[in-house]
């Protein structure tokens, strides 16, 4: 869905991706929420004392069922850096059936070469397996797939 209403500034992209499980079949049934700052890199919540985008609440959250090919997708702003040596990227909980709890991931930007190099929550994965975060770009498009389990397994935090 869109998060971002005409008055907010910002590069418009879409961020968009397919949820796997390990055995490599697209989830018809997974949530993804999203959390991402601000083209300022500010936060809209009352912990980030810079003040939000109007009209931006940085949450998005979507399911991979309404879509044939079973993706999620968010029209959304891309976020700028919200704090010093960090990368911009979308933060990631995916919720589905199997799962006991939620997962933690993130997304970064191919396009964010220097900063990604430079982030301490990239930096701290293990190099072969840090483009399980990183997402593709075409044009103003991101894409990432999710993969629960297996080769590809996407990196997932602890929070």
């Amino acid at each position: 869905g869109a998060m971002a209403g005409d008055e907010v500034e910002g590069e418009r992209i879409r961020v968009e991706g397919r949820v796997f499980d390990g055995d490599g079949n697209p989830v018809p049934d997974a949530m993804i929420e999203i959390w991402q700052a601000d083209a300022q890199g500010r936060f809209a919540h009352p912990a980030d004392g810079r003040g939000s985008n109007a009209g931006f609440t940085g949450f998005g959250r979507t399911g991979t069922g309404t879509d044939p090919q079973n993706r999620f997708s968010f029209d959304t702003i891309k976020p700028a850096s919200a704090a010093q040596g960090e990368a911009p990227h979308l933060n990631v909980i995916v919720f589905m059936r199997g799962l006991l709890t939620h997962v933690y991931t993130r997304i970064y930007f191919a396009d964010e070469e220097a900063a990604n190099a430079a982030d301490p929550v990239l930096s701290s994965v293990p190099e072969a397996r840090r483009s399980t975060l990183v997402a593709a770009r075409d044009g103003n498009t991101y894409r990432l797939d999710i993969h629960m389990q297996g080769d590809r397994e996407t990196v997932f935090f602890d929070v």
